[in-house]
């Protein structure tokens, strides 16, 4: 089956059943950022209906992505979704909760994009699974232009969320490890790699 008509179906899917998948200019840098940087080996915390897997692992051949997602319906409807397109070899998915999920491997990139009042465990949790010089992308850091806006209109529950999303920024931009860089593409993206050491450094200026 067509690979573009299979990625837009699963777009309308997702429209139609109030599925949040990452916006398409979001999607398009998140994809292009995988192959600029020869992304190998993806992490993802946040599976849905595996929209954003499918899109990074088309990237290359040899991409390889696991994905951790813990509502079944959802990981029901990806399992379907990354059969139907031909990556079931190339993209494990996993249904559980994120913080019950542990394993040794270092990955490229860790991608995440689950519950945002979580954003700041997930990344303590996992950047212990990141390699030396691999990335944190996090996505809907502007959470439809409610982060670092007034909060008096919203609900206590959507307030409370923004407030962590807030923190979590805030996290990002003081971390002394992890350099953050935050780009205004799609709902909010962050980029966030470890900061080179003075012997990381000297080689990268002697090359």
């Amino acid at each position: 089956m067509d690979t573009e008509y299979l990625i837009r179906k699963m777009e309308k899917y997702a429209d139609e059943k109030g599925v949040p998948i990452m916006e398409k200019d979001g999607i398009n840098f998140l994809s292009e950022f995988v192959r600029l940087n020869n992304i190998k080996n993806i992490l993802e915390i946040g599976t849905a209906i595996g929209y954003s897997a499918i899109n990074m692992a088309l990237v290359g051949e040899d991409v390889y992505v696991t994905s951790i997602e813990r509502d079944k319906d959802r990981y029901i409807e990806a399992v379907k979704n990354v059969k139907n397109i031909g990556l079931d070899r190339r993209i494990t998915l996993v249904l559980a909760d994120a913080f019950d999920f542990n394993t040794d491997e270092k990955f490229d990139l860790i991608f995440i994009d689950a519950a945002k009042s979580q954003y700041l465990k997930f990344f303590n949790k996992f950047s212990k699974n990141l390699k030396e010089k691999g990335y944190i992308v996090t996505d809907n850091i502007k959470f439809h232009g409610l982060a670092f806006s007034d909060k008096t209109k919203l609900s206590r529950n959507l307030k409370q969320l923004i407030v962590k999303l807030e923190k979590y920024v805030d996290f990002l931009r003081n971390n002394k490890e992890f350099k953050t860089r935050f780009f205004d593409i799609g709902d909010g993206v962050a980029i966030s790699r470890r900061r080179l050491n003075e012997n990381d450094k000297n080689a990268t200026e002697n090359k």
